[in-house]
């Protein structure tokens, strides 16, 4: 029995040091383990806040510009027609020339009007003769009466026919300088002064008045008008932005305006808008303007399109690059810097543009601050490191 007590108290104490032995291990591993963590100086930073160039706003005075699709006329845009039916006999003048008022352009054959003439003047001949004839017998029967050889009534008849052959030579003489008209028509000459268009009849053609292709155009082109449309709700905000209680008193008032030619280039000459139709197209809803340019090099011809660009003065402005902006769902917004350098989303309101920059209405006030670019990485209530711009193109918001 006591040899049976030893052998368990022999076994207790081998599970104790195992045990023990465990509890060791365990407290070795946990040492290791933890040793093999990273120190807090290993483990990664937060990253700085971007550094983004931003500008103060200030109000000045600009100029935005709206551009209007226009065509080009001539002072004096005219068909050149026939007055007489013919053949055309020569064409005098080369297609584009610069011709002068009375230069004879075309010549029809005139041999039938001049018969016409001749074939006038001899019944303007017969009809004076019958004048003097009928003056002979109003002397002749003049004393006869008097001395009662013959009755009045003879002497009456005589001056009847006295004043008829006056009226016979009256309608000769009209019959005459019509003639001599139509003969005059067989040149046909330039009204004004201008270039010559398309010829399409040549030498040979039968021309007439009731032709409906005229023999050439001419356009007096010393000075070109230039015709534009404004749509309703356009001509209402052009009569509250310009001037004037009246339309001619707003016209005396507007200022110069520019054409941009096609290739968008501007014409060198600033043209004056000088007419406003008096009423709006039933078609179209739009009522046309004319603005004239001087066009004394002949740089502009009838034809020629291009833009009228009119220009709005807007005092107490604000300009903001249109780089500085963000467009979402048919607004746009800026990023505002706030205390704490904190960027906030604001929605703005642009009333016209003024080359690359933004004209705003509402959304910003003069002192604001906004960040110029690198929008594309912002969001709302971010912190920023503010950097001032000296970029040119920042630098047009704080100009007057």
């Amino acid at each position: 029995m006591k040899s049976l007590h030893r052998l368990h108290l022999s076994l207790n104490t081998v599970k104790q040091f195992n045990g023990v032995k465990s509890l060791f291990v365990i407290s070795i591993l946990s040492i290791i383990l933890s040793s093999c963590k990273s120190s807090p100086e290993q483990s990664a930073a937060a990253p700085p806040p971007p550094v983004l160039p931003v500008s103060m706003i200030a109000e000045s005075t600009q100029t935005t510009f709206i551009e209007y699709p226009a065509s080009v006329q001539g002072a004096v845009d005219i068909d050149i027609r026939p007055q007489v039916s013919g053949y055309l006999q020569s064409v005098l003048v080369n297609e584009g020339a610069f011709v002068t008022a009375g230069q004879t352009l075309f010549k029809i054959n005139e041999n039938p009007y001049r018969e016409a003439l001749n074939n006038a003047k001899a019944s303007l001949h017969a009809a004076e003769a019958a004048i003097l004839n009928a003056q002979l017998e109003v002397d002749k029967l003049t004393p006869l009466v008097q001395n009662k050889v013959v009755s009045e009534f003879q002497l009456k008849t005589a001056k009847t026919a006295y004043k008829i052959a006056q009226a016979n030579a009256e309608q000769a003489k009209a019959s005459v300088a019509a003639a001599q008209i139509n003969l005059g028509y067989t040149n046909v000459k330039a009204t004004v002064s201008g270039y010559i268009g398309l010829i399409p009849k040549k030498q040979g053609s039968l021309v007439s008045p009731s032709d409906q292709t005229a023999l050439t155009q001419l356009s007096d082109i010393h000075e070109v008008h230039v015709y534009f449309s404004l749509a309703e709700n356009d001509f209402n905000s052009f009569n509250a932005n310009y001037p004037g209680k009246t339309p001619a008193d707003r016209i005396k008032r507007l200022p110069a305006v520019d054409l941009v030619l096609a290739d968008n280039s501007i014409y060198p000459i600033k043209g004056k808008i000088d007419m406003i139709d008096g009423q709006f197209d039933k078609n179209t809803g739009a009522i046309t303007l004319r603005a004239s340019f001087p066009n004394a090099s002949g740089t502009l011809r009838s034809g020629n399109t291009g833009k009228i660009r009119l220009g709005l003065q807007h005092d107490d402005a604000i300009l903001i690059p249109q780089s500085a902006t963000v467009e979402m769902q048919d607004k746009v917004f800026v990023f505002a810097l706030n205390k704490g350098n904190k960027v906030t989303k604001m929605p703005i309101t642009v009333i016209g543009k003024s080359g690359n920059n933004y004209l705003i209405k509402d959304g910003l006030k003069s002192g604001d601050q906004i960040v110029l670019s690198g929008l594309d990485r912002l969001q709302e209530g971010q912190v920023i490191q503010p950097e001032k711009s000296t970029d040119k193109a920042a630098q047009i918001i704080n100009k007057k």
